[in-house]
């Protein structure tokens, strides 16, 4: 018999790889952090012992959520500016909160509140574009959860840095800073076509190829923008970054709302990724990404949720819902993204945009053991005919009930395990206080 770390048995496992399948009353056996293997409960009885056995007969297993698209320390403005379009809404009122109150200890608290939101709702691994990204890989560090560093360039100063070059001086560091940490890894992140020149992006470009990491860019989120873009560029955004070089399989498109059928072809013949943020491209009046048509070009369509300042939360599974509901109802084609195609949007499709699908996003022995187990006894989704319905048309992320990223236990029995729920909700309160004050002094 051999001995393993730990041992999970489970009602029913959705391994993602193979697709559209559930194993009924199987175990995963994890050592070292990694899956193992997945076999029938009572093999595993036969076969297995371990230090930490848990008996979730009643719970669904899958991979852990990928966030692909998230602003974490925006948390702190959740509900500050809501029922706008983009350009008012980022003008009017986002950016001058963040000149006036951004700073270290804003990203610190409001990047815990944004961890421990993903945590609770299944999400084990996101990918960041925010300023003092530094500060963000502490707390990702601190509190054990799988995150991608957005390095932030803009073409104008902020609290981060004053111009594109000491965006990347200083993006470099912070690279060079978690080089080698086991689960946080960097990505270039010029924040959108209308903030960043061509020469910035070129740099952008250079330092991404020589560091060999991903790029993640806002594009084609409004027709405004594409708009603009042929009035000052006399080019389509996506054209404009083609010929700068941008377009390539480490390149991440986020929201792409207004396409045609030539430029999703010229994504799929690149093999850029997309990522849809569904919910908050329909609060914001954005547009709505085709995913359908994108899927079927073989383009690879991950998941993000933005920041909770748009949309207004992280809520990985109500992103699936949202995004399957959506391309049935945009394509009107009810076979458009099943159940099974809308959770590995959320997973491994999010792990292959960030190159880490051979570590995270799939339960295929030699993985990571990033888990999350939903109770799926409960009034909400019973009776179970399908499971791969049930997690996407009828659970909400109050039936996550435990969390492991690498093998390590982040949320147990509902309780977050590294976070301080109390402290944070202290802190999160004083800059309430604060921000309102501001608020209303400018009124």
């Amino acid at each position: 018999m051999q001995h393993l770390d730990m041992l999970i048995y489970a009602g029913w496992i959705i391994p993602v790889e193979p697709e559209n399948v559930v194993y009924e009353q199987h175990a995963l056996g994890i050592q070292d952090g990694k899956i193992v293997a997945i076999l029938p409960s009572d093999e595993a009885v036969r076969h297995f012992s371990a230090r930490i056995t848990y008996r979730l007969t009643t719970h669904l297993l899958m991979p852990g959520l990928i966030n692909t698209h998230s602003h974490a320390a925006m948390n702190l403005l959740r509900g500050i500016a809501d029922d706008l379009p983009l350009n008012e809404w980022l003008n009017d009122h986002i950016w001058p909160a963040e000149q006036t109150h951004v700073n270290e200890e804003f990203i610190a608290d409001g990047t815990e509140l944004a961890i421990a939101e993903m945590l609770r709702g299944g999400i084990t691994c996101f990918n960041d574009m925010y300023f003092f990204p530094d500060i963000v890989g502490k707390i990702a560090d601190e509190i054990g959860i799988r995150a991608t560093l957005g390095l932030i360039l803009l073409d104008f100063p902020t609290v981060w840095a004053k111009n594109a070059e000491e965006y990347l001086k200083k993006g470099k560091q912070v690279h060079e800073m978690f080089e080698e940490h086991p689960l946080i890894q960097t990505a270039l992140a010029p924040h959108a076509p209308y903030s960043v020149s061509n020469e910035s992006m070129k740099s952008a470009l250079a330092m991404a190829d020589e560091l060999e990491i991903p790029t993640h860019i806002h594009l084609h989120e409004t027709a405004g923008e594409i708009d603009d873009s042929i009035e000052k560029y006399g080019e389509r955004p996506l054209a404009r970054l083609e010929k700068i070089g941008l377009l390539s399989p480490r390149l991440m498109a986020v929201h792409m709302t207004h396409l045609k059928n030539e430029e999703i072809s010229l994504l799929a013949n690149y093999g850029t990724h997309v990522i849809h943020c569904p919910e908050s491209n329909l609060k914001l009046g954005s547009g709505i990404c085709p995913i359908s048509k994108l899927l079927g070009a073989g383009v690879n369509v991950a998941l993000g949720t933005d920041s909770a300042a748009s949309n207004d939360d992280l809520d990985m599974l109500g992103e699936m819902r949202t995004a399957a509901l959506l391309a049935k109802g945009f394509s009107k084609d009810a076979t458009a993204v099943p159940a099974a195609q809308a959770i590995r949007m959320a997973t491994l499709n999010g792990a292959k945009a960030l190159g880490i699908d051979h570590i995270t996003g799939s339960f295929v022995p030699g993985k990571s053991a990033d888990i999350i187990a939903i109770e799926m006894v409960d009034i909400e989704t019973q009776p179970i005919y399908n499971p791969l319905s049930q997690v996407v048309y009828s659970v909400g992320r109050d039936k996550v009930t435990d969390v492991w990223v690498a093998g390590k236990h982040l949320l147990k029995s509902s309780s977050l395990t590294t976070i301080n729920i109390h402290s944070l909700k202290a802190k999160v309160h004083l800059w309430r206080e604060k921000i309102m004050a501001g608020s209303e002094s400018k009124a």
